[in-house]
């Protein structure tokens, strides 16, 4: 309603021609501008459904939509990241859970970066127990590459094949199987995280199998892997995707900087010793020379 208009009674609206009632509804004599300023304190997401649902009503009507209202930016969130008292709670969860690829599954997410899906659709023939190591075969954007497994991993594999065999008909392929002795969905292993998010006293929503991809990246990071390395494994066709997938807080920065950098001093003074050594090294060396001889 704009300000020089009256509240209308349900009998105002029932006496109104057609004409008055077109003339009260136009939206380019700013009624349309009020309305969005009402709107302006919602979050940006939230203000860009609102405006959407409104832009379709007014095409649904036969109105022309003003060319000088449009959606805000809402910029890119940085990912979510369990702490790491979080992350120790939710491993000590899985680990007492009755359902017994609760502390695989995690460990498995925290430890390879592998997504969901790719989780589900492993095949006990993708995994090389000798070498330690996954192909997964058509990830996101059918690309195939090698994930690799940690001690701990292994060992929580060893433990699930006793079961996974008692469940698993001769013909099966998949590599975890739910209760029924089918294929693990996604959408089991999300109701799996949901419980073991009560368990761990963390509120429920927090705890994904994306949270935990983040975990695994993130911590790569802080422990020195180049961002190159951590974005081959965690299968990215872009850098750009990597750079935005990582958490990086202004301490791991730091962090990253000064080991950088001890590093490279550490090169540094490596060859200069190797030069130093070999320089002795022809110093003391006896000539062999006709006169020496």
């Amino acid at each position: 309603m704009l300000p020089s208009e009256n509240v209308l009674s349900q009998h105002d609206y029932d006496s109104m021609t057609i004409f008055e009632l077109a003339s009260r509804m136009e939206p380019l004599n700013g009624r349309i501008d009020r309305w969005v300023h009402a709107q302006s304190e919602l979050r940006p997401t939230t203000f860009n459904a609102k405006l959407a649902a409104a832009k379709h009503l007014l095409k649904w009507l036969g109105q022309i939509w003003p060319d000088h209202i449009r959606r805000v930016k809402t910029g890119k969130r940085l990912p979510r990241v369990l702490s790491r008292s979080e992350l120790t709670m939710v491993l000590e969860a899985s680990r007492l859970s009755e359902n017994a690829v609760a502390s695989l599954v995690v460990v498995m997410l925290l430890d390879t970066g592998m997504r969901v899906s790719e989780i589900c659709n492993l095949d006990i023939s993708d995994i090389d127990f000798a070498d330690g190591s996954a192909k997964v075969i058509e990830g996101k954007g059918d690309k195939d590459r090698l994930v690799l497994f940690t001690d701990r991993t292994l060992d929580r594999i060893k433990a699930w094949l006793p079961i996974r065999n008692e469940r698993a008909a001769k013909s099966e392929l998949a590599f975890l199987l739910n209760t029924r002795c089918r294929r693990l969905q996604p959408r089991g292993v999300q109701r799996l995280m949901d419980n073991l998010a009560v368990e761990a006293s963390i509120p429920k929503g927090k705890l994904t199998p994306h949270v935990l991809r983040h975990n695994f990246a993130t911590g790569l990071l802080e422990r020195g892997a180049d961002i190159v390395s951590i974005q081959r494994l965690l299968g990215h066709s872009s850098i750009a995707t990597t750079r935005h997938y990582l958490d990086i807080s202004d301490q791991t920065l730091r962090e990253v900087y000064h080991r950088a950098q001890a590093t490279r001093k550490n090169i540094e003074e490596e060859a200069a010793q190797q030069q130093h050594d070999v320089e002795e090294l022809i110093e003391t060396t006896p000539s062999t020379s006709s006169i020496g001889i």
